[in-house]
């Protein structure tokens, strides 16, 4: 079986429109499996209306809890604590789940080890079917961490089931900005595409997420949306791309119809429009230039 392609869709900020882009290719794609890699606030779903077929409990971490029965009250564990999770009253002490960062300096060095460690359930995983096919998917708790744990998981699941049914590529709806779920998100991906506001904030936003994609050798692609809301904020980012080795995908103008099909609660390239005739053309672009990268010099497209 040949190499599955992992294409990944990235922004340095939230709202660039990243995933409005990712539904619309989901569209487009065939024996794709969609992944929605934004774990802390997974929205795809919203659009591609999944019915799920498996359900996983994630453990992501550990937390404190003291043993009221074992605690003689020293206060060792309040003096330890650099995150104000021991809480005090009356001589009795807790640990406050959400305040605990689960370091483990008090369950450690506990003189009475009254205190335990147990994991914990920090979110729930999903494997579901849409009308385009699966979309693997998760949401993080309220307040939990180890996002980029669970964007791995994630991943991993998606090879696995690709694997399984034979299909050649995953999608992925990467989170914003260059946090830990999004250097997870990279980890084994064949081409990043870059979506980049028109702006000079836009600019050094995409800068930030290029040098990650430099780091792990990774393909970045750029393409820019709601060029026309600033023309000349567009043409200076098309202007400094071409003295890089990152690829000029192409420009998206600002668009009524993607709000309008989000709205329907169905994707742009659902139905023929201009628009999405150059979002499938965008689409076409990306999957033919995958599995050339080898071989492929990082120029821009002609």
């Amino acid at each position: 079986m040949a190499e599955v392609q992992e294409i990944v869709v990235i922004s340095g900020k939230g709202g660039t429109g990243k995933t409005s882009i990712t539904t619309a290719f989901a569209a487009c794609a065939k024996e794709t499996i969609v992944c929605d890699l934004d774990v802390d606030v997974p929205d795809l779903y919203i659009v591609l209306h999944p019915s799920v077929q498996k359900e996983e409990v994630f453990m992501g971490g550990n937390k404190a809890v003291i043993q009221p029965n074992l605690c003689v009250g020293c206060g060792n564990c309040a003096s330890l604590c650099r995150f104000g999770a021991v809480c005090s009253d009356d001589g009795r002490y807790t640990i406050d789940p959400i305040a605990c960062e689960g370091c483990g300096v008090c369950y450690k060095l506990c003189p009475e080890q009254a205190i335990v460690f147990p994991e914990v359930e920090c979110g729930v995983s999903y494997v579901s079917t849409t009308r385009f096919g699966y979309l693997i998917h998760a949401k993080l708790h309220p307040g939990e961490e180890n996002s980029g744990k669970l964007v791995s998981l994630l991943k991993q699941k998606a090879r696995a089931l690709a694997k399984q049914k034979g299909l050649c590529r995953i999608l992925c709806d990467g989170s914003p900005g260059i946090g830990c779920p999004v250097v997870s998100s990279l980890s084994g991906a064949s081409v990043v595409l870059a979506v980049v506001e028109p702006s000079v904030s836009g600019w050094h936003d995409f800068e930030r997420v290029a040098k990650l994609c430099d780091h792990f050798r990774i393909p970045c692609m750029v393409l820019i949306n709601r060029w026309d809301l600033n023309p000349e904020g567009s043409r200076l980012i098309e202007e400094r791309l071409k003295d890089t080795h990152y690829i000029y995908l192409g420009k998206l103008a600002f668009s009524s119809e993607i709000i309008s099909s989000m709205n329907e609660g169905i994707c742009v390239t659902e139905y023929s429009t201009p628009l999405s005739d150059q979002i499938r053309d965008f689409w076409e672009k990306i999957i033919n230039f995958v599995p050339k990268r080898k071989s492929a010099s990082l120029s821009h497209f002609s």
